[in-house]
């Protein structure tokens, strides 16, 4: 019974040492991308920043290439996301609801606006890049979706507007190229952003009733 016991406890340290290895990579491949750029972060600085062997980077991830959509993937499969998806289908108010939603992605952005940056402009010239823009895209789209199909469960859409377009209308105007215009292009803090966002929705989406 020890013996199983001593195994069961190094089966868990390796466990525990090997998620502390690749959060290690991850934050900082995400710091170097984001300080040097992705082109210019080699596999040796990654491993040199996160204190291990650049055989681990490879290990992780398959090296830099596969980085970037590592980095997404952990983020959108973490425990929050499916949290934040409950909520979304709990929600029994309308105006609370696109409250709520828009929130989410003024955090979501807040939080991932440089690296969202660096895998946007690297996508077009690095499939891997390509590929984590498109994961990121589908996660933030399946919360807009849910989204938009309980505003139509709560009769809440405006007359010929079904969940499909407004997801659309959604994801028009919460996805990060939106906040980027913003809060770039036109120098709006995110919370003039927010509250503009959410006026709009609230004029394109709802119906009279619900407003």
């Amino acid at each position: 019974m020890s013996n199983k016991r001593s195994r069961v406890a190094g089966s868990g340290r390796r466990a525990e040492y090997a998620a502390a290895t690749r959060q290690a990579i991850h934050d900082a491949a995400r710091e170097l991308f984001i300080i040097k750029g992705y082109f210019a972060t080699t596999v040796d600085d990654i491993a040199t920043a996160a204190r291990v062997a650049p055989a681990s980077v490879y290990a992780v991830a398959g090296g830099k290439h596969g980085l970037l959509n590592s980095i997404i993937e952990a983020r959108t499969t973490a425990p929050d996301v499916e949290e934040t998806y409950a909520r979304i289908t709990g929600h029994e108010d309308a105006n609370e609801l696109l409250r709520f939603i828009t929130h989410a992605t003024r955090v979501r952005f807040e939080h991932t606006q440089d690296l969202m940056r660096v895998i946007t402009d690297t996508a077009p010239h690095e499939p891997g890049a390509a590929q984590a823009l498109r994961s990121a895209h589908a996660s933030l789209r399946t919360g807009l979706n849910l989204t938009a199909r309980r505003l139509a469960e709560l009769k809440a859409l405006r007359d010929g507007v079904d969940a499909e377009s407004a997801t659309d209308t959604l994801w028009f105007y919460l996805n990060n190229g939106a906040y980027f215009t913003l809060t770039g292009d036109n120098q709006w803090s995110l919370d003039k952003a927010e509250e503009w966002l959410l006026e709009c929705l609230r004029t394109a989406l709802l119906n009279p009733a619900t407003k």
